[in-house]
């Protein structure tokens, strides 16, 4: 009987370790352990975390879109932002980018999206994108950040309102595509200040 268990165990063991050794070396394991954090996204338990201190954004840095056309950041001053940092080897990341990418499609002509990818390989993030079918707009950095975004770790988002301010900064996964998430949107998108800091 001891040894009945004693083999269950061990081919127990087995079957988990060549299971996981087969998802790192194929590479799946980063969207293995994301679909696991998705479902704890699922729940709505992690919200993201509004900025209560009074913070404006910093427009001085360079992208390039998918295209490889470069992009002023600056180009999006006076619009409701919603700017996230990600990247394929990222497991909260690809957790959090379905429900990002159902925020997309419901408030995409409202808010302008902003994923940057901070992969080495920018064809890495181009393929993931592509064969997710994601269409929410994917950017690459071409300067140095700005020091008020913090992105010591991912993924990060900010909100910025169309008056420069940030409204949201949040390191780690959230769902976003929540009733109170797109009101939120929606009143930046209605507030009516239009003033920047010099």
């Amino acid at each position: 009987m001891a040894k009945k268990t004693y083999r269950r165990e061990l081919t127990e063991w087995l079957i988990l370790v060549t299971v996981g050794l087969t998802l790192y070396f194929t590479g799946l394991h980063t969207e293995a352990i994301g679909l696991v954090q998705r479902g704890l996204l699922a729940t709505g338990i992690i919200q993201p975390d509004k900025i209560t201190e009074e913070r404006y954004a910093d427009y001085g840095f360079y992208l390039s879109n998918i295209k490889g056309e470069q992009v002023v950041f600056e180009e999006f001053e006076g619009q409701t932002v919603f700017l996230n940092f990600w990247a394929t080897w990222c497991p909260p990341c690809i957790a959090e980018m379905p429900d990002i990418e159902d925020l997309y499609q419901k408030k995409g002509n409202e808010v302008t999206f902003v994923m940057i990818s901070m992969d080495q390989s920018r064809e890495k993030a181009k393929d993931f994108i592509m064969r997710k079918g994601y269409e929410m707009p994917v950017y690459f950095l071409e300067s140095s950040l700005p020091k008020s975004y913090d992105t010591h770790s991912i993924p990060t988002t900010y909100v910025i309102a169309p008056s420069g301010k940030l409204v949201v900064e949040n390191h780690g996964m959230a769902k976003y595509d929540t009733e109170s998430f797109r009101s939120l949107l929606d009143q930046l998108n209605q507030s009516t200040t239009s003033s920047f800091p010099n």
